[in-house]
């Protein structure tokens, strides 16, 4: 299993545990505003880098 499934089954697993504690709408906030928190606090090289590797693995 790579990385990136490990964390995409992580992030379905806790909005699944925050919905009954704190609603769907803010859960699904946490879920999808936190990774693109961290992604807008790189810096522009690493945006590239990771734009870059995430098209080598489509050509696969």
């Amino acid at each position: 299993m790579s990385a990136r499934a490990k964390i995409t089954i992580g992030g379905v697993a806790v909005g699944l545990l925050l919905i009954p504690l704190i609603g769907f709408w803010f859960s699904l906030l946490v879920v999808l505003g936190v990774p693109a928190v961290a992604y807008l606090m790189l810096d522009p090289s690493q945006r590239r880098r990771l734009r870059r590797i995430n098209r080598k693995e489509l050509g696969r």
